[in-house]
Formats: C-alpha cells, structure tokens, sequence
C-alpha cells in the first residue's frame, strides 16, 4: 500500500483498494479523487464515449460531504468517500436511466436499484452512467459507441462496454455491470480489467431494466479481483424486492484472499474452451496455467462435452424471455427502437412453447453437468475469449459481429460464478483474458485464486496510452 499522497494525474488509475487505504491515513480526500476523475472525463470521454450521463455537481458535493463525515470519524467502511459509476440499465434515482434507447431518454426513476442503494450506503459516490449497447443486447446509435483505450478503433466488447471502457481508461475506479451472456466480462476481457458475474441470486436486479429474467445478473468491475471482493461485500445479498435472490450467508469476500493456491484444483476443460484459440490468446492463457501451477495449484483436465453445444439453447431462451420483458413497449414505441436491438429482440416471437421448453431441458443437462465436475474441483479456468478485441467496424457489420458469448454464456446458463482477469496483452497491444468459474455462492474462491495470480503478474497494473487518447480527444 501507498503511504504517501500520490499526484493528482495518478489517482484515477489507482486501485480502489489503495484508494481506500490512502483516505483512510488521509493522505488524500474524497473531493480530491472525485475532482481527478472529473478532469480526465473532460479530457478525455469525448474520445471514448465511455459515459452517457456525468453527476458533476452531485459527485462534489458527495464527496465534500464524506469528507466531512470521515474527517470527524464517522468513517462508513472501506468504500466511504470513493467514487462509483453505474451502468445506465441501473435504476438511479433522481438522474436519468436511458439504457441507450431512444424510447427511455426521459426515464428518471423515483427509486434506485438494490445494488446501487446498497452500494450508496456503503458511502460510494456516484460519479455518472455509463454506456451501454441499446437495453444491454443492441447497437449504440444515440451516444455514440463505447471506445476501446488500448486502440480507439477496436470495440470494448458487449454490453457494458462504457464501464470497461472508463476503468481502463482512468476514468473511474469502480464500476457496475450486467451479464446476461458475457456483458460483464467480454467487456473485462477486451479493455483489460476484472469482472465478477456473481452467482445467479448472489445479488439483486431490482432496479435493473431486464433483458432475460432467468440469464441476467448484475456484478462488479474495477482494476483488482480485491477491488471487486469489496463492491460484492456491499452489493450481495437478499433483497425481499427480488425474489429470485437466495437467503445465503454473505462471507466477507476479502477474507481469503491471502490464502496460497497450495491444495487447489483447478479443472481445465478438454472440450470446446481451448479448442481453435487465436495463437497469441493460447500462449497468454498457457502461460498463465504454469504461473497457476507454480504457485501450488494442481491442475485437472476436465470434461464438459456440452460446453460448445448451447448456443442454440441459450439464442432460444434470451430471445423469448427478452420478448416477454419488451413486448409492450415494443407494441408502442416500436419505431424508437434502434434496428439491432428491435431484431434480436423481435425474434423471440417466433419461437414456441416447445422449442423453449426444450431449451430449459438441455440446460438443466448442462447445469448437472457443471455441478458435477465441480464436486472433483475447486474452480475451472479457461480463456475468456478465444480472440482479443476486434473493431468497431467489425462490430458493426451485418448480419451481426463475431461470437463474443463464445467461453460465457455457459455460465449464465448454468447461474455458476465466472471471474475474468487480464492474463496477458497480444503483440499489438490488446489485453488478453483469463476466466475461471466456480461453485454455486463460492466465488471467495475465484477472488483467491485470482487474487494470487495478480501477486505473481503486473498484467492488471498496465495502462493505455492515455496521451494518445487525450491527443484524440483534442483533436475532436
């Protein structure tokens, strides 16, 4: 940790956890944090379009006001004072909820979501909202698309790729996401970063705009899997407003994270996940298996034939259960959609009762089949992506981008807790990522395991090049 004041251009890229512990010595302020990242937006955002909305003047004044309340020993916990940016499908109350479409530009709700009240409790200050494809599953037509800081013409991936975006970038030091089929770790993935898709109850979606009720699940991202251990301490939890959510313990996710990998298993899927990987992305993530494997953990090869037979099940459930979700609004503001987003969601029309009821058998198959080999192991580990990012012109090409749900929707399906960390960078320059999953409500696991694999490597300490992107910036 950090014992004396940093300068001002360096907070924004610190972690959340050094963050904490230098307000807690006072070695800086929450206004001074709060008014770094304010600055690089505006140097920087009008490149990458990370930010839809930007709380200006309510982020200072709840920083001052933590000042205040730490300053006279009213300390909250270790999130007190520090800024958060919420993905804009989160409810916010008083500041508008636009999830990038047309047809809610006016949406200014009257409640927050669960996690963003509960994280507000824990005396996190709401810096702004953050881009997202149109309702998390479309294109990005109305703020502009969400740009990648390792190369401006590469997309961050998928959906939320403003939040991806602003921690690379400096331009926050924690966020929040939703997954539905990788929209929390495809992003990690592409712009270097950690993402946490919780298990599926581990944290509340009241207040999150749905796309598929039974796939989506909202979690953390920032810069450290110990960053992301403290937001899942605040988030987590049951939530009697969504009962989906699980009456389970909530541990403190921090508490294991010194713990050596001597005496773990970690299975390596012999199907579908290392199979057909871009050459630089197989040496990043091999490499990483022998890093894992000198620190004591004992790696499992593993079988799960149905890992890359889902896709079908996974399209017909997310496009009927996102059909349901939009249904009314599409039968009145149909032409407000954006033309991807009215598509995919559309679609789910045409589906029957059949073919979903048969989609929900094959992934209760494949649940059991997780379960089961997660009985001989403690976590699994695997690429995030069988590529690193693509460009944005790529994304935007018909009839549709690459499969970028390829090594995530798995465990959406499944509702297992899947972590991704930067585990290398192509020779381009483009972060490379590592995922593991885990047992049902065990993601202290994933947070141990990733944490020491952090301890051995500096990948998550790397930044863009921030010049490159504020000379853009400038120019436009």
């Amino acid at each position: 940790m950090r014992h004396t004041a940093p300068a001002a251009a360096d907070l924004p890229f610190l972690s959340l956890s050094n963050l904490s512990e230098l307000v807690a010595r006072r070695k800086v302020s929450p206004v001074e944090i709060v008014n770094a990242l304010l600055d690089r937006i505006d140097r920087v955002d009008g490149a990458l379009h990370s930010y839809i909305t930007v709380c200006r003047e309510p982020a200072v004044e709840a920083a001052r006001r933590a000042e205040r309340d730490i300053r006279a020993g009213r300390r909250r916990g270790p999130l007190h004072g520090l800024p958060i940016s919420h993905k804009d499908i989160s409810w916010t109350r008083g500041v508008r909820t636009t999830a990038h479409s047309r047809t809610l530009l006016e949406f200014v709700p009257e409640h927050d979501a669960t996690h963003v009240a509960r994280l507000a409790r824990a005396g996190m200050i709401m810096l702004g909202k953050t881009n997202t494809t149109e309702f998390a599953n479309g294109g990005m037509e109305v703020f502009g698309v969400a740009r990648n800081p390792w190369n401006l013409s590469h997309y961050t991936g998928g959906s939320s790729a403003g939040s991806a975006s602003a921690l690379a970038s400096g331009l926050a030091v924690a966020a929040t996401g939703s997954d539905t089929g990788g929209s929390i770790r495809v992003p990690s993935s592409f712009c270097g970063i950690v993402g946490l898709k919780p298990t599926y109850g581990r944290v509340s979606r009241y207040g999150v705009i749905a796309l598929s009720w039974s796939l989506d699940h909202a979690g953390p991202m920032a810069r450290t899997a110990r960053d992301c251990a403290l937001l899942l301490n605040a988030m987590a939890g049951f939530d009697p407003l969504d009962p989906s959510t699980a009456r389970v313990r909530v541990p403190d996710f921090t508490a294991d994270l010194k713990k050596s990998l001597k005496g773990v298993t970690l299975g390596v899927p012999q199907h579908h996940y290392y199979d057909g990987l871009d050459p630089e992305v197989d040496r990043a993530v091999r490499a990483a298996l022998r890093e894992l494997e000198s620190q004591g953990a004992r790696l499992e090869p593993v079988s799960l034939p149905r890992a890359g037979q889902l896709e079908p099940a996974y399209t017909v459930i997310i496009a009927t259960e996102s059909f349901g979700a939009h249904a009314a609004r599409l039968r009145r503001q149909a032409a407000d959609y954006g033309a991807r987003s009215r598509r995919r969601i559309s679609c789910g029309a045409f589906y029957s009762a059949a073919e979903y009821q048969h989609a929900l058998q094959i992934r209760r198959l494949w649940v059991a089949e997780v379960d089961q080999v997660l009985q001989k192991v403690d976590a699994l580990v695997m690429p995030t992506l069988p590529h690193a990012a693509f460009t944005v012109e790529v994304q935007l090409q018909q009839p549709g981008p690459p499969d970028t749900s390829w090594g995530t929707r798995q465990f959406n399906l499944s509702g297992h807790p899947a972590l991704t960390i930067p585990c290398g960078f192509t020779r381009a320059g483009l972060p490379v990522g590592l995922q593991f999953a885990g047992k049902a409500f065990d993601e202290a696991m994933l947070f141990r395991v990733a944490h020491a694999y952090e301890q051995a490597t500096s990948w998550h300490e790397r930044r863009p090049a921030v010049e490159e992107v504020e000379a853009h910036a400038a120019r436009t």
